[in-house]
């Protein structure tokens, strides 16, 4: 599958402050989190659930797929999105392997997600 999604007990807004230290902690930055709900609701939208997306970023694994592929540039930065549905709360990406595999045949590129997926996986971990 593609998605990568799991479940946790926590408050939106208290697994968007664990992801954010999590990511950190793993040697990646936040680039930028948009609240996706907000957003929605300035432009006169009701997104009934909470939805934010944050764009995260190794730059050595960024610098690592622009010098293997700079047309990989389309698939960065990663994203990570905690979002509400059915009353749970819940933390997904897309998988680095399954997009940049989607993207391109470089086992050179394959190798760099296979390493960013397991941080990534980590990070959501450490935030459940």
């Amino acid at each position: 599958m593609m998605r990568y999604v799991v479940e946790t007990e926590k408050t939106p807004e208290q697994a968007l402050a664990d992801l954010t230290e999590a990511v950190r902690k793993h040697g990646f930055g936040v680039l930028h989190t948009y609240d996706l709900k907000q957003t929605l609701s300035s432009k006169g939208f009701d997104l009934p659930n909470a939805c934010h997306i944050l764009e995260i970023c190794n730059p050595q694994q960024a610098l690592n797929v622009l010098n293997e592929d700079m047309g990989m540039n389309i698939a960065l930065p990663c994203r990570v999105s905690v979002y509400s549905e059915g009353g749970k709360t819940k933390i997904a990406m897309a998988r680095p392997t399954r997009l940049l595999g989607a993207l391109s045949d470089s086992l050179n590129l394959e190798t760099i997600a296979k390493e960013v997926e397991e941080k990534m996986t980590d990070m959501i971990g450490d935030a459940l």
